[in-house]
């Protein structure tokens, strides 16, 4: 079975957790979880890879923190709760998002290859290749990071 199939069997049985408990909005993002899920397969026409399910979670939670600003802007601080409620049980099911120091680390390592490939420290221009070097490294070590938080730090290390 894929990690997939056992993300999507790992979700069903957090609805049953979350239906014994009667925890009414968790188990209704545990169904937008299982209903994307599914939406995602029926649209590739075959079952998700492991990867292909957090990009599904990850492009969910994205959509949150786009709500959450537009809510915020809107003064609806009882909507944004509600989307940073159902932030945190979308990222039970993502490894954990790589921050900090070890997200710089990687960073410089990325900007060191692009160098190296390059035969000179990498400019702003150069900001899309960098990135795509972080994802790739991202991708090979089974690892995720949030995209915005990334393109900062991008922007730093080539900046300065």
């Amino acid at each position: 079975m894929s990690e997939a199939g056992t993300l999507e069997k790992n979700v069903d049985q957090q609805i049953v957790t979350a239906m014994k408990a009667r925890e009414a909005e968790r188990l209704g993002t545990l169904r937008l979880i299982k209903n994307s899920l599914k939406n995602k397969a029926i649209e590739k026409r075959s079952p998700l890879t492991a990867q292909e399910s957090e990009q599904v979670l990850a492009s969910m939670i994205k959509q949150r923190r786009d709500s959450i600003e537009q809510f915020t802007k809107g003064n609806r601080s009882d909507l944004a709760d509600k989307e940073a409620a159902e932030i945190v049980v979308i990222e039970e099911f993502l490894p954990k998002a790589l921050e900090g120091e070890a997200l710089s680390v990687l960073i410089g390592e990325a900007v060191a290859e692009v160098a190296a490939a390059k035969g000179a420290d990498p400019t702003a221009k150069e900001m899309g290749m960098v990135m795509k070097a972080v994802q790739a490294k991202l991708a090979s070590q089974g690892l995720r990071a949030e995209g915005r938080a990334v393109s900062e730090l991008v922007k730093k290390a080539l900046a300065g």
